[in-house]
């Protein structure tokens, strides 16, 4: 497979692979990404952004370029922002994102020229996370998250957390600023993106996350739950009390809205222009069409019904604009 792969890609658990790669010839009716005549299509697709979604994108390039060896996908880990932005000078032709786009960052599409479509293609739950060697903590509320990780905040010691937590050092783990997964979390926590302590360790690799609070008793860290399952060995889930009780993140309490505030939908913005080029057309569209298997193979959460049907809304739109 011609896939560029890069930081969290990288790290595709060897399951996954086997198993989209067994799936292909089951998934999308065996002429997904065909011209319309029956031959396949080739050429280049270049996308870039969230690293949360980049697992999805690259999943839905397995699978298509099974059955289309002649386009090559490379997908991309710059975070949210910095995909946007590469996307709004034209560098790429699709954008993953974690979160839906600024205002500020449609104006500057806007100003390039740069018009696009918007698809949901699943939803993930921002999974908090500690160490195995953590026998102390089972749930944690929104407030003593934000105690811990707002700006300003002087919390080094997890009895500052809670007095019945022991004397332990807090060793604190997150996303990179560039990173959707870093504006949600603050948003939904702090109350504002972006705005957080800075006295942690930040990175845009969720596997530094992994290896960070997996190696102290006394770590903390978030990311997508995806990253989770693929490291419960390592790792200890945290249910979150979003004010009706501790929540753990599920496929079915992210889909029904009852892991509070941590869940969150997930994006790709397909470049309009590019999308009058047949092998990003072909690639869109089977993603999109098979998005739930897509999901359930990449360890995120599919879409709820209601979703479903707006997402099939936008591709039938897609169809009838560029003539599928």
């Amino acid at each position: 497979m011609n896939i560029s792969t890069s930081l969290r890609q990288a790290s595709l658990p060897m399951a996954l692979t086997t198993a989209v790669m067994l799936a292909a010839s089951a998934c999308g009716g065996g002429d997904a990404g065909s011209n319309g005549t029956g031959d396949k299509v080739s050429g280049t697709v270049k996308v870039d952004g969230s690293s949360t979604v980049a697992p999805l994108s690259t999943a839905a390039a397995q699978l298509f370029q099974a059955q289309n060896p002649g386009v090559r996908v490379t997908v991309g880990t710059s975070g949210t922002g910095g995909g946007f932005e590469k996307f709004c000078n034209g560098e790429t032709d699709i954008s993953n994102a974690s979160r839906a786009i600024k205002d500020e960052e449609k104006a500057a599409c806007d100003q390039n020229g740069i018009k696009f479509e918007q698809f949901q293609v699943a939803n993930d739950g921002l999974s908090v996370v500690v160490s195995k060697d953590n026998d102390f903590v089972q749930c944690l509320t929104v407030a003593q998250l934000k105690k811990i990780w707002e700006p300003g905040s002087k919390v080094t010691n997890w009895n500052q957390v809670d007095p019945e937590f022991p004397d332990v050092k807090l060793e604190l783990f997150g996303a990179g600023t560039d990173s959707g997964t870093f504006d949600y979390f603050t948003k939904e926590i702090n109350g504002k993106e972006k705005a957080s302590r800075t006295d942690y360790n930040p990175s845009e690799d969720d596997n530094v996350t992994v290896r960070g609070v997996s190696g102290s008793r006394g770590g903390l860290g978030y990311f997508g739950l995806s990253y989770y399952e693929e490291n419960k060995d390592k790792l200890k889930l945290v249910k979150i009390d979003g004010g009706n009780g501790c929540i753990e993140p599920t496929t079915q309490t992210v889909q029904d809205g009852t892991y509070k505030p941590l869940s969150r939908p997930l994006f790709i913005y397909p470049n309009a222009a590019s999308l009058d080029k047949k092998p990003v057309e072909a690639y869109v569209e089977f993603y999109v069409e098979n998005h739930a298997d897509i999901a359930k193979k990449s360890l995120f959460v599919p879409l709820n019904p209601a979703q479903e049907a707006q997402l099939k809304t936008a591709l039938e739109k897609l169809r009838t604009q560029h003539g599928s």
